[in-house]
């Protein structure tokens, strides 16, 4: 193809694209009167300039805003002196959100005749290999609403579903298989927080750790069945006693168990320490391996102001400290560390 013949072929295509996609009118300023074509996504076959024209400007009314052509091939055809052709292959981006016309590949056959002293265009075939159009449409649009509607919804429920999913395997993070309360690490994540927040505040901070008494007696004597089943109703109990606000019962390994106590005098912490015992007492849980022949449980507490000078972990020292004294001096009693 000659380059003069190959730039007024681009050109003329050039035009027919930038008008297009901008929706100007002037378009259909371009029909030949002996006009042809075949519409959309649709089954119709045009067959005059006026039913084309009627055809644009529909398309140009369902979509008024400038849509974005991205081509993907282009061929052009120098039929003779006065015809010339382009078959042109690209995506359509119309100006809303649409995931099926944006990756489907639309075909654009355009036939352009000189007529006078002008080029008109004699024939446009756009194949739009949706089979969505409804009747009175160019493009697809309530089907790609329906469709885009669908996907919304289905990412909705996917996201609550994610949502759930994560706010489920977040719980079963923090709680402990076991006994189903909190575990270790949420424990540790709490303690963190409360702490600082004491600091801020120049509040105390109080911690019980409690330890069952002659455990290992007890699954020997038992068997660890049993002693798993002691375990969880022990956990049950202590939740069942530190119901206030704030508190946390956690278990942080073996057979022991923390309450964290924000807002807690020494005073407090020690009368909550007598009452969990109580409540441990209550249990009546047999233990042929102890002398009140009952599980019972050795306590430390402790009341701290947190300062700068100490890290969290120093509640938990001074609690472990008081529960080795409590455990040292004949088990099932409560200890308190002064802070």
């Amino acid at each position: 193809m000659r380059p003069d013949r190959e730039q007024i072929i681009r050109a003329l295509f050039d035009q027919y694209i930038e008008m297009y996609a901008s929706r100007d009118g002037r378009l259909t300023g371009r029909f030949s009167e002996n006009f042809s074509g075949f519409a959309g996504g649709g089954d119709q076959l045009v067959k005059g300039r006026a039913e084309w024209i009627k055809v644009t400007r529909h398309d140009f009314a369902q979509v008024p805003e400038r849509i974005r052509i991205e081509m993907l091939d282009l061929c052009m055809q120098d039929i003779s002196d006065a015809v010339v052709m382009t078959t042109a292959f690209f995506h359509i981006h119309l100006p809303f959100n649409d995931a099926i016309l944006s990756t489907e590949t639309a075909r654009l056959v355009l036939v352009f005749r000189r007529e006078a002293e002008d080029w008109k265009i004699v024939s446009s075939t756009i194949s739009i290999p949706y089979r969505l159009v409804q009747n009175g449409e160019v493009y697809p649009l309530r089907s790609l609403y329906e469709r885009n509607r669908e996907l919304e919804e289905l990412v909705e429920v996917r996201t609550r579903a994610l949502e759930k999913t994560n706010a489920k395997l977040k719980a079963m993070s923090n709680t402990d298989a076991l006994t189903n309360i909190a575990n270790r690490r949420s424990f540790n994540h709490m303690l963190e927080q409360e702490w600082n927040r004491a600091l801020r505040a120049a509040r105390p901070l109080a911690l019980i750790m409690l330890d069952v008494d002659h455990f290992k007696h007890y699954n020997d004597h038992y068997g660890h069945v049993a002693g798993d089943d002691c375990l969880k109703a022990l956990g049950q109990a202590l939740v069942k006693a530190e119901r206030r606000a704030g508190r946390l019962v956690a278990r942080y390994g073996g057979e022991e168990f923390v309450i964290l106590m924000p807002e807690t005098t020494e005073t407090e912490a020690l009368a909550a320490a007598e009452r969990l015992q109580k409540e441990i007492w209550a249990l009546a849980l047999p233990h042929a391996e102890t002398v009140p022949g009952i599980v019972t449980v050795s306590l430390g507490a402790v009341s701290v102001v947190p300062t700068m000078e100490h890290m969290p972990d120093f509640l938990l020292r001074q609690a472990d400290a008081a529960l080795y004294r409590a455990k040292s001096l004949g088990r099932n009693q409560v200890q308190m560390t002064e802070g």
